[in-house]
């Protein structure tokens, strides 16, 4: 069992910069990839960003690409996503997931999830 605990959500506006920290405890966090998802009103749950174990690999929706970078810091069980340029579509709650990627980092797949927190960006 892995409990994820996000935190760093909020109210901007559009253009600024937001950083989230999503801090992880239970099993050896360097075993899991981690991914960052996001969930606006109305819509599906979809993904952002995807970090490898090692951290070395990523990959990012196109709507974040060049905005948002995630990394994360094994020795501190931390990983984050960076979110530069901001804008008010990019409003939806953001969850922090850990799981596993039997093929790229592309195909990870969630097993575990944090409670989410806010961003909010208006315009």
């Amino acid at each position: 069992q892995v409990q994820l605990v996000e935190s760093g959500g909020g109210l901007v506006q559009a253009g600024d910069s937001l950083r989230l920290s999503c801090a992880a405890s239970g099993r050896t966090f360097s075993n899991y990839a981690m991914g960052w998802f996001r969930q606006a009103p109305g819509k599906e749950r979809e993904r952002v960003a995807l970090i490898s174990m090692s951290g070395i690999r990523t990959w990012y929706a196109d709507s974040v690409k060049g905005r948002f970078t995630a990394s994360r810091d094994n020795a501190k069980n931390m990983v984050y996503l960076q979110m530069n340029s901001l804008k008010s579509e990019d409003t939806a709650v953001y969850y922090c997931a850990a799981g596993s990627s039997p093929g790229t980092i592309a195909t990870m797949r969630p097993a575990y999830w944090g409670q989410g927190t806010q961003v909010t960006v208006s315009s």
